[in-house]
């Protein structure tokens, strides 16, 4: 299975964030956002930690996909 954060990045521009904006504002590293740009796994912790930030829930910013 893979994962897509396609709907992340359609949110932030929807909301006029940037990443580094994002990044600020929800306490995350910069190889957090890596790992978020490339569509590789994150924690839990941060996926929540963007969904409080964004006002959002989980599938409102990622996809499961299975190959």
């Amino acid at each position: 299975m893979a994962v897509s954060y396609n709907k992340l990045w359609k949110l932030l521009i929807d909301k006029n964030m940037k990443k580094m904006d994002l990044k600020q504002a929800a306490g995350i590293g910069s190889t957090t956002l890596s790992k978020l740009s490339k569509n590789q796994p994150v924690s839990m912790e941060v996926i929540m930690k963007l969904c409080g930030v964004l006002g959002c829930n989980v599938g409102d910013i990622m996809d499961v996909i299975e190959k």
